[in-house]
């Protein structure tokens, strides 16, 4: 491990001993670290106020509060800095409640210098890689923040044209979900046909035609959340990684924000879709692992038909597969992964099924 600091590392170094500040700042300072003491919390609250410091490293036991009661106050206020805590006596309780708090290391006096500053290179290498996490984690946010005020404002124009031009709204949900389908290499056939696969099978079970239409425009933005994804992740031809995997899952509530908190139906039954259509009804879906009945109707219904559609097309993870094949896996998946009544539902619809996918096939022009 390279203990040598980057350039400017500022630490802030808190002991109420003047004798062990001397021999830590002088270690710190032979290896090219910027060191600040402070005898107190007070004191050390005082440097923290003054200027800013990438690592803190402070004494459990000093006079009125102590260093858990400092990493607190940096947890909460600094969640960025870096810290070790540093005790004379080794308790597994307050080791456990100091990295609790968001400490780095937990040393126990005494020690060897090698082994001080070890823990301090290693703390400052979590620090970074905690760091580069949060930009990428407040890059992500402001990103979907970004991207939903655009969306708000098309939402905004379509609620108040709403009951006098319904026609408007329908094309403007569709190009809304084209904008997330756009962005992963899917074409907006594909939203035309789940988006049908899910009025097809709500209508089989029962549901009225207002309530079935309702489902179709609804389902079209299932996938809208994936505006707030990054391209490299979206498009990433290859097996995604787990922290990539982990911002994939993500698509769920973000679409859910999205779409969310208005007065619209359609909106409010579309915000709802996106976030339940990845659960499985064995509670090993995402992003909530919900279960059987605690998953709704309509989020059972889209996952249905949105990963029939997604094995039976081409798309950037996979070519399509024959829809017998994609059947078949399918029908491995009931009860565990699917509704078993609905699946049954829409495999037994298979004639229509293929009309759908037929009309609304890539490449064919619109149906007038």
């Amino acid at each position: 491990m390279d203990l040598k600091p980057k350039q400017d590392t500022y630490v802030l170094l808190v002991d109420d001993e003047e004798q062990v500040r001397r021999l830590l700042h002088k270690v710190l300072d032979r290896q090219g670290y910027r060191c600040i003491v402070a005898g107190s919390y007070d004191e050390a609250v005082q440097r923290m106020s003054e200027q800013e410091f990438d690592l803190i490293l402070t004494d459990m036991d000093m006079p009125g509060r102590t260093g858990l009661d400092l990493l607190m106050k940096v947890s909460t206020e600094q969640p960025r800095m870096g810290s070790i805590l540093i005790t004379g006596f080794d308790d597994p309780g307050v080791a456990a409640t100091a990295l609790d708090l968001g400490a780095n290391a937990y040393l126990v006096k005494p020690f060897e210098s090698n082994e001080f500053l070890v823990s301090v290179a290693s703390a400052m290498r979590r620090r970074a890689a905690e760091s580069a996490y949060r930009d990428q984690m407040d890059r992500l946010e402001e990103m979907v923040r970004h991207r939903t005020r655009e969306m708000w404002n098309y939402v905004a124009q379509l609620e108040q044209a709403e009951k006098s031009m319904k026609s408007l709204q329908e094309e403007t949900i569709q190009r809304l979900s084209m904008a997330a389908e756009f962005r992963d290499d899917e074409t907006p056939r594909h939203i035309q046909r789940m988006s049908r696969y899910c009025s097809l099978i709500a209508d089989r079970i029962g549901e009225e035609a207002e309530r079935c239409e309702l489902i179709r425009a609804a389902g079209a933005m299932h996938d809208v959340g994936k505006i707030g994804i990054p391209d490299a992740i979206l498009q990433k031809p290859g097996k995604l990684n787990e922290a990539e995997w982990e911002i994939m899952q993500r698509h769920c509530e973000i679409g859910h924000r999205i779409l969310s908190g208005t007065t619209s139906e359609v909106m409010n039954l579309a915000a709802l879709i996106a976030l339940t259509h990845h659960e499985r009804v064995d509670g090993r879906g995402y992003p909530q692992g919900l279960r059987g009945d605690e998953i709704p109707l309509e989020g059972k219904i889209a996952a249905i038909a949105d990963v029939f559609d997604a094995l039976t097309s081409d798309n950037v993870y996979r070519v399509a597969i024959p829809v017998a094949e994609a059947i078949e896996m399918m029908e491995s998946g009931r009860g565990t992964q699917f509704d078993a009544e609905l699946l049954d539902v829409f495999l037994g619809s298979r004639d229509i099924v293929l009309g759908i996918k037929e009309r609304y096939s890539d490449g064919v022009p619109d149906p007038v």
